[in-house]
């Protein structure tokens, strides 16, 4: 029987969505299972770019349909931007393979320029581009720079006609050999400072547009650019000024959510194949799942993958509940981001300490998820810098609650329309929190969740009584120890909100705490060693380590769930 927790091909039927969404992503799936296992491998293994993916979405109008918000859908009722599916086919794509995820991802933050600009001649055109099945790119990082959108070499000279001629290139910018629009961020000549910053749209295809290079041996095409002279008339200028400034960091708001949806569906697939594996093969007379330790680790990752979706899915509706005076998205949005994919990759390793050899096996999905579930933590910004982020938000969270209505589950036919009027990007620091205790509350009786709690006060304890001084404040390692023990709290809250919100079985949810309790204890004992740890922060930290609620049963209840994912799915030939 299939686990209702995890996404399975055979069973998939997204009976929540709208009809239109519902026959998309079954359509999807069907695409990808009639294609089967050894092309899959093998369209993979030898870089072919994604030609008869790319066919298959013009022809069904798929990015279409996801990806045009319903003010640029001139009345077509089924097109809006609406995180909910967008989350569905993030995990689809993830779970097939993340070079078709790639170019969906890229398209997307192509458009997030385009769909937060004034300017009704660029958003017709990109409207029309996605309806003729055309891919995107977002023209942002460079060489010498990176994602440091300040030094921007890309200049605008003025024409003298009231237009410009762009010269610079970018660098790891996928699509951006396809790409029909382009947006591209740079910074005029004639004007000093954030006023001079410029988004503007460009082709791909335009003979002032060179092409040097894919960086990167995939499927995945991500360009190095140059652009030559490249003449930027007035229709093409998406935003000037600071609006241009907000419009790359909101744009990375909305497309850095889906990392987590499409890790969640790398290690979905994986668990399929290292659970089948591990538990018909015998060593010593004995299966592989028969050795405690083996058991234990493949538990550690199942309830780590289920807290990854619960905490994913929660997120949604905060994402698409958020206007001007609900930002709390801006915690949640990295948290996504950071958290949520590198517990994917501590999910893919837990597996692979089993698996072992088969796990470079050339004829599995396996070989091609444990490579690339590392490199989503490291796109739309470092772990470190995430991490950073959210420590902005520690002190209004953990100490300064506020009033909101409840959020309900947000899986309506609605167009998520704040997401392009976000505003400025600025004034995290203030948002304020609904209070994170009540969910903790409401399952004060589960042992592993009372321990967790227990954790959780003490580092509220901790940020009133020996939180880093001024000096402290500047040693970022010290404060990465921080943000990791205040990651895992609100990693907490909204598992246990969707918990709540779902029904979930509380065997799974103890286990899932059990191993969110010994998190807790390493990223104290972590903090402990710190060079710059005051005497009364390495007692906190020492103070605050804690054993999990140890049921012998309750494991064993968690075990026959993911014992019984042995043969739950096998892709085809």
């Amino acid at each position: 029987m299939a686990d209702p927790l995890l996404f399975n091909p055979r069973t998939y039927d997204p009976a929540h969505f709208d009809p239109e969404t519902r026959r998309l992503l079954r359509a999807t799936v069907d695409w990808f299972e009639e294609r089967g296992k050894r092309r899959l491998i093998e369209d993979y293994r030898s870089r072919a770019w994604l030609a008869d993916f790319l066919a298959f979405s013009a022809k069904e109008g798929l990015f279409a349909t996801f990806l045009t918000p319903a003010s640029a859908a001139d009345g077509h009722e089924d097109k809006r931007w609406d995180t909910a599916r967008i989350a569905a086919l993030n995990e689809i794509f993830g779970f097939y393979g993340l070079d078709y995820w790639y170019a969906w991802q890229v398209t997307i933050l192509g458009l997030g320029p385009v769909w937060q600009s004034d300017n009704a001649a660029a958003r017709a055109r990109a409207a029309e581009l996605l309806t003729q099945g055309e891919v995107f790119a977002f023209g942002l990082s460079e060489k010498s720079h990176g994602a440091d959108i300040y030094s921007t070499d890309m200049l605008l000279e003025p024409d003298g006609d009231g237009g410009f001629l762009a010269s610079g290139s970018k660098y790891y910018i996928g699509n951006g050999n396809a790409a029909g629009l382009v947006s591209v961020f740079g910074r005029r000549t004639d004007v000093e400072g954030p006023d001079g910053y410029v988004f503007f749209a460009a082709d791909s295809r335009h003979e002032a547009y060179h092409l040097v290079k894919n960086v990167v041996d995939s499927s995945k095409y991500v360009s190095e650019f140059r652009l030559e002279n490249y003449p930027v008339a007035a229709e093409d200028v998406l935003h000037t000024g600071r609006a241009a400034f907000d419009a790359a960091l909101n744009t990375v708001n909305v497309g850095k959510f889906n990392l987590c949806t499409a890790s969640i569906g790398i290690c979905e697939h994986a668990m399929y194949e290292a659970v089948t594996h591990a538990h018909n093969r015998v060593l010593y007379g004995r299966p592989v799942t028969a050795f405690p330790h083996v058991r234990r680790e493949l538990t550690d990752a199942y309830v780590r993958l289920v807290g990854m979706k619960l905490f994913s899915d929660r997120a949604v509706d905060y994402f698409r509940s958020a206007g001007p005076d609900d930002r709390r998205y801006l915690l949640f949005n990295p948290m996504t981001k950071m958290k949520v994919t590198t517990e994917g990759e501590k999910v893919i390793d837990l597996m692979w300490d089993v698996i072992a050899a088969k796990g470079f096996e050339k004829d599995t999905y396996f070989a091609q998820a444990a490579t690339e579930i590392r490199g989503l933590p490291k796109l739309e910004g470092t772990v470190h810098v995430n991490l950073a982020l959210i420590l902005k938000f520690m002190g209004n969270h953990l100490l300064n609650p506020a009033e909101y209505a409840p959020v309900p589950t947000r899986l309506d036919a609605a167009d998520d329309d704040f997401l392009f009027r976000q505003g400025p990007a600025r004034g995290l620091g203030a948002i304020r929190f609904h209070d994170w205790r009540t969910a903790y509350d409401a399952y004060a009786e589960v042992p592993n969740v009372r321990r967790f709690r227990e954790q959780a006060d003490a580092l509220c304890a901790f940020v009133t009584t020996a939180a880093p001084d001024e000096e402290q404040s500047r040693d970022l390692d010290l404060l990465l120890a921080v943000g990791q023990l205040f990651a895992l709290v609100v990693h907490g809250q909204l598992i246990l909100e969707q918990a709540g919100l779902t029904g979930l079985d509380e065997d799974v949810l103890d286990e899932l705490f059990a191993v969110l309790v010994r998190d807790f204890s390493s990223h104290a004992v972590e903090l402990h060693g710190k060079d710059s740890a005051t005497e009364d922060q390495q007692r906190w930290a020492l103070g605050a380590v804690r054993r999990p609620v140890v049921d012998d049963a309750r494991s064993a209840r968690v075990w026959e769930r993911v014992e019984a994912l042995s043969g739950a799915y096998e892709m085809k030939p």
